[in-house]
């Protein structure tokens, strides 16, 4: 698949002032075009490429919010290990550092406070997701992590582990904070 997408981006270059459409001549039409991106070939026709063409668009991939179907691990000694993302909250497409998500539980410790398949809110303590921040800094993680917290939004364990964000403060989760190991 991916030599496939690399061999359709050689086919993509072409000099059109930075822009390139899908060229037709590929034969791409029913084939690995509709498997790749779900759509009909007179919709490809008419796509616009950036100018390095798709290994710049692959290359290029910016690390997006989290979002429905998102797997996170969590932070905490609740007893869940990784949950999924089932729906952000405040009707959001998609979540931030500091937002509540509701999520359902993935893996689960034999012994916890949580079983496998149970539905939890959450909180995003760690995004991979670039932030910018008010003194011009900018924090990104390296994992997607969150603090199962309840329905009034008071954390489930006793311990947070890694690091948090200072920002955290600014969504009234100031529990979270004096849990956590380190606050960056």
């Amino acid at each position: 698949m991916a030599t496939s997408l690399m061999k359709l981006a050689g086919a993509v270059r072409s000099a059109n002032n930075g822009i390139k459409s899908f060229p037709d001549a590929l034969g791409l039409k029913g084939s690995i075009g509709n498997h790749v991106w779900g759509r009909s070939s007179a919709f490809m026709a008419s796509t616009c490429w950036p100018a390095g063409g798709l290994d710049q668009l692959l290359s290029q991939q910016t690390r997006t919010f989290i979002q429905m179907r998102t797997s996170l691990k969590v932070v905490d000694n609740s007893g869940a290990k990784r949950v999924m993302c089932i729906q952000a909250l405040k009707k959001r497409r998609g979540a931030q550092l500091g937002d509540t998500i509701i999520a359902s539980v993935k893996e689960a410790h034999s012994r916890g406070k949580v079983k496998k398949g149970d539905v939890v809110y959450c909180v995003v303590v760690r995004a991979a997701m670039q932030r910018q921040r008010c003194d011009g800094s900018q924090i990104k993680f390296d994992d997607n992590a969150v603090v199962l917290v309840s329905k009034q939004g008071e954390p489930v364990g006793t311990r947070v582990f890694g690091p948090v964000p200072h920002e955290l403060r600014q969504h009234k989760h100031v529990k979270i904070l004096t849990l956590a190991e380190h606050v960056v």
